[in-house]
């Protein structure tokens, strides 16, 4: 396991952490929390607001994004040996071009019912600043094992973020959660009504909800940083 991890030079896993070595343990704790897209880097907050008024949609959203990043950064780190630096740049933008197309064409054959539902958002994972990001700072300098699983740590962390913002608003929205899980995901067993009788906050799911629900996360994370500066924060 060590000799599948380890890379000819260790690189940082981001611009902001120049003295962070490159481990396996490292690499899950900042796509998840320290570096996570969603909370601190503030990437892709396009998909992340819009696509995020209920559950089943934003997990829908989460997963596309998670196999695009962990799919990319494998490709690329595979092909680092054969690009030339002053060509890297577009090579990078066809591997990504490529993973996204087959992840949308594989979803409308597979989950057609979903792929209506979100539409335009699936293919404008291309323009997610992630993929480029991590292609660039990550895969392009490290072996195939530990970019495969950076661009799995970056895409889980993005989920949970668009997926607990999907279930809150979803939630207090119309007191449901994952409806729809049974003709979109043909996971029936996913749905529950939280509140039956419950009349509903339209706020909640209109795209103010979504600013509303972000910034609370953002602004818990950084109060749980503050009171714990020296320990692990979400």
């Amino acid at each position: 396991m060590r000799l599948l991890f380890s890379t000819m030079r260790p690189k940082c896993i981001g611009s902001d952490d120049p003295h962070m070595t490159t481990t396996p343990r490292t690499i899950l704790e900042y796509g998840l929390s320290s570096g996570n897209t969603g909370l601190v880097q503030l990437l892709g907050l396009c998909p992340l607001l819009a696509v995020s008024n209920n559950a089943v949609n934003a997990l829908g959203l989460g997963l596309a994004t998670l196999l695009a990043l962990t799919l990319t950064n494998a490709a690329v780190a595979g092909l680092r040996q054969l690009t030339r630096r002053d060509v890297r740049i577009p090579v990078f933008v066809v591997v990504i071009a490529a993973v996204v197309t087959s992840i949308e064409l594989a979803i409308r054959a597979l989950l057609p019912e979903l792929h209506a539902v979100l539409g335009l958002f699936i293919p404008l994972i291309v323009t997610n600043c992630a993929l480029m990001g991590r292609a660039e700072a990550f895969a392009s300098r490290n072996s195939v094992p530990l970019a495969t699983l950076d661009g799995f740590a970056i895409g889980l962390g993005f989920l949970w973020v668009l997926l607990v913002i999907g279930a809150i608003r979803e939630v207090i929205g119309v007191g449901t959660l994952f409806a729809g899980a049974g003709s979109l995901l043909h996971a029936p067993w996913l749905e529950l009504t939280v509140a039956a009788y419950y009349p509903g906050l339209l706020l909640a799911v209109l795209p103010v909800g979504a600013f509303w629900v972000l910034a609370a996360l953002i602004a818990l994370r950084q109060h749980l940083q503050t009171r714990n500066p020296n320990g692990s924060t979400p």
